[in-house]
């Protein structure tokens, strides 16, 4: 046996060659979720792909950047066990272990006008009985309001989330017509919907309601409990993401953004890219082109006729979330995280650990829906927000903040408003070889990281059956 190349290697290292060089390729512009999940399954189907990405990183609306010695996220981020192509993704990236899910659902929830702690926590039952005890004693809610929510909560199993006339009701108005106070939606239906949907239940369609709460709470007992990162954001959608796409030979160009896609005389695509990293312009030719960028971005690449009518797109309204960043001079709460009522305060998450703070506590308020306070200076946040927290957290009180600082994502989600669903388009085109991919396309699930992937193996699986590669089914869907 030689140490040396032999002639077979040779005549292996020329079939490769051969081989790439008969490769169908693909271009795939915008680096978040949707376009990293994409590049990969489409690098998985055997194309040559080339990802774009005009940020000087990947992960799109979910990153992470430094403020001096801190690593922050811009947000926080959460999934549900339910959230399967999502887990897919971890697992793609090799990054599972660093964004575990909790063993069962558990939620602090506390009230600060009465000054009670509830908890919403499943048990091992089949559904719906997993909840029945935590319901049962849950204190933010009258007896008769417990009864009520339970029958709530038979009829929503009841509906079918792809039914077109539940996309143009609202579901604070059907929560009405099934006996459900006001304190009741606050306390239970708007502490999840706000979170998953981006809206409160007045603001949102029914379908997508209905798709959040018969899959997370109403599909299996473990399907709510929650998944975060407890390491920065960035490790997992930049640094392992990228290592992924390397390895499964995806050419990864940042700070390099695309101004105009068309077609080609011989039924390919050109990409512009005026100026790449280098400084030099060029253009890219390929057999298909997957867009993974926000909505009205689509819509200024896509070509007139690609989709019937490509205005809708801009008619897909976006909705923000605040995100509050309180870095204390001691530890305040024990808690992973907790929710609250009788506050402005919504969802807040101990950063410390993931985020590098050698002492003290770090805190992330996630504020989701903040129309009415995504421009407010920072000096009036701090204002109303810290006293809030002393009043949630009596360790709080006296303590000193070291830093308060907002991070602001003005387009976070695409909004759920009634109707939205008949805007949202496929992954296919009208013109050959062109597909779309992000949260806001038609995956049924409301803007989360769970429908940007989604998106992305949507997109994959159109390009590569329309080429003859088809594959089969990378994850179980939700029930």
């Amino acid at each position: 046996m030689s140490d040396g190349i032999t002639s077979t290697d040779v005549r292996d290292a020329e079939a490769d060659a051969a081989a790439a060089r008969t490769r169908p390729t693909a271009v795939v512009v915008g680096g978040g979720l949707a376009g990293i999940t994409s590049a990969l399954a489409l690098a998985d189907g055997g194309m040559d792909v080339t990802l774009l990405e005009g940020r000087p990183r990947l992960g799109g609306l979910a990153f992470s950047f430094k403020r001096g010695n801190l690593t922050v996220d811009n947000g926080q981020h959460v999934y549900l066990r339910c959230c399967t192509a999502y887990r897919w993704f971890l697992d793609r990236v090799d990054a599972t272990s660093l964004a575990p899910l909790q063993e069962r659902l558990d939620v602090p929830v506390l009230d600060a006008d009465r000054n009670r702690l509830g908890r919403l926590r499943r048990t091992a039952l089949p559904v719906p009985l997993h909840l029945a005890k935590s319901l049962a004693t849950y204190p933010h809610l009258t007896l008769a309001e417990r009864a009520n929510v339970g029958r709530a909560a038979l009829a929503l199993k009841g509906l079918d989330p792809a039914d077109p006339a539940l996309d143009k009701r609202d579901f604070g108005s059907w929560l009405a017509e099934h006996g459900q106070t006001q304190r009741a939606i606050e306390a239970l239906w708007d502490l999840v919907g706000v979170a998953t949907l981006n809206a409160v239940a007045g603001d949102s369609s029914l379908g997508l309601a209905a798709m959040v709460f018969k899959t997370g709470l109403l599909s299996e007992p473990g399907a709510a409990d929650i998944g975060w990162a407890k390491v920065p954001l960035g490790e997992l959608h930049d640094t392992l993401a990228r290592k992924a796409l390397d390895s499964s030979g995806v050419r990864t160009g940042l700070r390099t953004r695309v101004t105009s896609i068309s077609r080609t005389d011989n039924g390919r695509w050109a990409v512009e890219v005026p100026e790449g990293p280098d400084g030099c312009g060029e253009v890219l030719r390929a057999d298909a082109v997957v867009l993974a960028v926000p909505q009205r971005e689509a819509h200024g690449l896509l070509p007139d006729q690609a989709l019937d009518d490509k205005q809708r797109l801009l008619d897909i309204g976006t909705a923000p979330i605040l995100n509050l960043h309180v870095v204390y001079d001691r530890k305040v709460v024990k808690r992973p995280f907790f929710t609250a009522l009788g506050s402005p305060v919504q969802w807040v998450f101990d950063r410390t650990e993931a985020s590098g703070l050698t002492s003290g506590q770090y805190l992330a308020v996630s504020q989701s829906a903040a129309q009415d306070e995504i421009d407010a200076p920072v000096a009036t946040l701090r204002k109303r927000y810290v006293p809030e927290l002393e009043r949630l957290l009596p360790a709080a009180r006296g303590a000193t903040i070291h830093d308060f600082f907002v991070t602001r994502e003005r387009t976070a989600t695409f909004a759920p408003t009634p109707g939205v669903g008949a805007l949202r388009p496929s992954a296919r085109t009208n013109a050959p070889g062109l597909y779309l991919a992000g949260a806001w396309t038609a995956t049924g699930w409301p803007a989360t990281m769970e429908s940007a992937v989604r998106s992305g193996t949507s997109a994959a699986d159109a390009a590569l059956a329309a080429l003859g590669r088809p594959r089969g089914h990378l994850f179980r869907e939700a029930a």
